[in-house]
């Protein structure tokens, strides 16, 4: 059965295109980090291999060794822990296409966070899904569709997967994952409908004390000097240099940060995501004007759409320092 949750329309589409023998040859599958896109993408390469009568079955030999990942007809890239994803990646894909699927029905591949594909990647791939092979499929996962380049788009078949509803999410959490009420609570706060962000912190109690450790040094860059802002911005755009997608997650957490304190400065607490940080945003709240706390967002806004095109991240994080308000006294 589909391991994907939340996603009902994407899933009877899957299924009656799968009945239908009318399986696209690529698909570009859209939505935020952690929304269920690789769930997806597994459940989709165990369909179309799976040896049981109501596919994905999970049971049969094809769907296990899919799901841990041995299988010698899907093969998966991502980004990992560098900047892009290179021509020689999708050359190396290239070749194993064009031969015939060695123990399933079907070889599919997935590329995970295929925005970040390099310009002569991108190309390369555009060759093959222009003149695609017999029985094979191609995954493509994005956060950010917008950086892909439009004539890749346009030879996949789009499939977009949205949050879930937050009272859905925390159900789903109490009801299939035996989770407490507070901390569903807590985890359907911070995780905007995405469950598998939810569950990855549930799984590892090292994903909300590392959220935990980052607010606390957000917090106190209010207060602090230029040189130590400098030295964050450097910190954080070695980050962003290493591993985009860490950077890009620590600028959510700015924006859900400040987010909050608009609301709280606004008479709307009971909205906040933070909410296990209550006391801190309260006094942070009382340094700030509501001017300040919205002209800051709109920069934090700016920065990011600044970094998804590309733009130098230590500049843009040193401008961002320079627009940080410096408070230490409450204001009205």
């Amino acid at each position: 059965m589909w391991q994907v949750i939340g996603q009902d329309r994407i899933v009877s589409l899957l299924d009656y295109s799968l009945k239908a023998n009318a399986i696209a040859h690529a698909y570009l599958i859209v939505g935020p980090r952690h929304v269920g896109k690789g769930t997806l993408a597994i459940n989709m390469a165990q369909a179309l291999n799976c040896d049981g009568s109501d596919v994905p079955c999970g049971e049969c030999r094809s769907c296990r060794r899919i799901l841990e990942g041995k299988h010698a007809d899907i093969t998966s890239i991502g980004l990992d822990s560098r900047t892009e994803i290179g021509i020689d990646d999708i050359r190396s894909l290239q070749r194993s296409a064009n031969l015939p699927p060695y123990e399933g029905k079907c070889k599919v591949f997935i590329i995970d966070e295929a925005e970040y594909l390099s310009t002569e990647a991108a190309n390369s791939l555009l060759k093959i899904l222009e003149e695609p092979p017999q029985r094979v499929v191609w995954l493509l996962l994005a956060a950010e569709e917008e950086r892909l380049l439009p004539t890749v788009v346009s030879r996949c078949q789009r499939l977009e997967l949205k949050p879930m509803p937050s009272q859905r999410v925390q159900e789903t959490l109490i009801k299939s994952y035996k989770v407490d009420a507070d901390k569903a609570k807590l985890l359907t706060q911070l995780c905007h409908g995405r469950l598998g962000w939810a569950l990855s912190a549930l799984a590892n109690d090292e994903v909300l004390e590392q959220r935990s450790q980052r607010i606390d040094r957000l917090v106190s860059l209010l207060a602090a000097g230029l040189e130590q802002r400098f030295a964050y911005a450097q910190e954080l755009s070695t980050h962003f240099s290493q591993e985009r997608k860490a950077g890009a997650e620590r600028i959510e957490i700015w924006l859900d940060w400040w987010r909050d304190l608009m609301l709280i400065k606004g008479g709307c607490r009971e909205a906040i995501i933070n909410v296990d940080h209550k006391e801190v945003l309260d006094e942070q709240a009382k340094a700030l004007s509501l001017a300040e706390i919205k002209e800051f967002l709109a920069s934090l806004g700016f920065l990011q759409e600044a970094i998804s095109k590309n733009a130098n991240p230590r500049l843009a994080l040193e401008w961002l320092m320079l627009r940080l308000p410096r408070k230490e006294d409450a204001k009205d």
